[in-house]
């Protein structure tokens, strides 16, 4: 090599140098955000005026403060099949960029597990972003059903009509059919209604005596009903008693053999920590699936947030994404034994 040609060689390596150095983001400084500019889709799987559109809702108005680049947040409802529509278009449609996030009934991942027909998603798969609280079911009747205390409702001869979604929803219909086998409770489940907005508004026309899902989202979206007297709740199906319930029995204290104990804490209790959790599509990039779950925890921790949060009767107790994920994981692992005892219960 000639003395002219290194000494060009050398100018060429130090422009590109320079030319890195002057592109390149300062010491703590971010490149031009993903999220700039873009809109971020939450699908909510059911329709709007229950507890998993309320949520999103209340989220959707703070997430995107809490995203760089700010990017603008949107609510759209995706009802149907309990939630199943949503799931599966999230799974096999929706594009693993980041910018659509679904929230749907995590019940529906041990119904893969259970061999639920419709799923067509691999539970597995899919990015879990964190839930907003722990989704204990209550057991809610009207006024008028004449059932005001869980003694009158194991005593009476008809069994009163309880609201259902799907098969697999994890409340009402999963849990209603759980009461049913392991505390031999009355109840005749009336499925088909495209989310706990129907059921509400069928129990206060006198359709349904009432259902069972969770505590918070009954405090938040029957709450005029509740302090007026006209909704009373009568049963919880947590571990421990919920804040307000101190008086209401619960449902495993009452469960009398092993069997029954195991399907209520894990078709219940167990499943309660993953019912509202928010996810992505398989294959999203590992550093926005990051930079969603730090956006959704710290609104989660939001000061603004959490007062309209309280406002709105919306339990706040975060679950992150990691612990949903071992969650899922502990679903296929259960026992076949159980597995089987679970199928027979819930897909009868």
């Amino acid at each position: 090599m000639t003395v002219r040609t290194s000494r060009l060689v050398s100018t060429f390596v130090a422009l590109v140098g320079l030319s890195l150095l002057l592109s390149a983001p300062a010491e703590g400084q971010s490149p031009e955000p993903f999220f700039k500019g873009k809109t971020v889709r939450i699908i909510v799987g059911y329709l709007a005026g229950g507890g998993f559109d309320a949520y999103s809702r209340a989220i959707g108005r703070h997430l995107g403060r809490h995203i760089p680049g700010t990017p603008t947040v949107v609510v759209e409802n995706m009802p149907g099949a309990g939630g199943l529509i949503s799931a599966n278009h999230l799974y096999k449609i929706a594009k693993p960029d980041g910018l659509t996030v679904g929230h749907f009934i995590g019940s529906l991942l041990m119904g893969q597990v259970l061999g639920q027909k419709g799923v067509e998603f691999d539970a597995r798969k899919f990015e879990y972003i964190a839930s907003p609280a722990r989704a204990y079911p209550v057991c809610a009747f009207t006024k008028g059903s004449g059932i005001t205390t869980f003694e009158q409702w194991a005593a009476t001869k008809t069994p009163p009509k309880l609201g259902g979604v799907a098969v697999g929803a994890s409340s009402p219909d999963n849990a209603i059919k759980v009461l049913k086998s392991a505390l031999g409770l009355p109840a005749q489940l009336v499925s088909g209604y495209k989310g706990t907005a129907d059921i509400r508004l069928a129990a206060e026309g006198g359709e349904l005596a009432g259902s069972c899902w969770s505590w918070s989202s009954i405090k938040a979206t029957w709450r005029k009903a509740l302090d007026a007297g006209e909704v009373g709740i009568v049963l919880q199906l947590s571990p421990t008693p919920l804040p307000g319930l101190a008086t209401v029995p619960l449902a495993i204290n009452l469960a009398k053999t092993a069997e029954a104990r195991k399907l209520i804490q894990v078709a219940i209790h167990d499943d309660a920590s993953i019912v509202y959790q928010y996810a992505l599509p398989p294959g999203t990039p590992k550093d926005r699936v990051q930079v969603l779950r730090k956006g959704l925890g710290d609104t989660l921790k939001d000061a603004q947030f959490l007062a309209e949060a309280a406002k709105a009767k919306l339990e706040i107790d975060p679950v992150t994404g990691e612990d949903i994920e071992k969650s899922v994981a502990g679903l296929f692992s259960l026992e076949p034994a159980l597995v089987a005892r679970l199928r027979e219960v819930l897909f009868q």
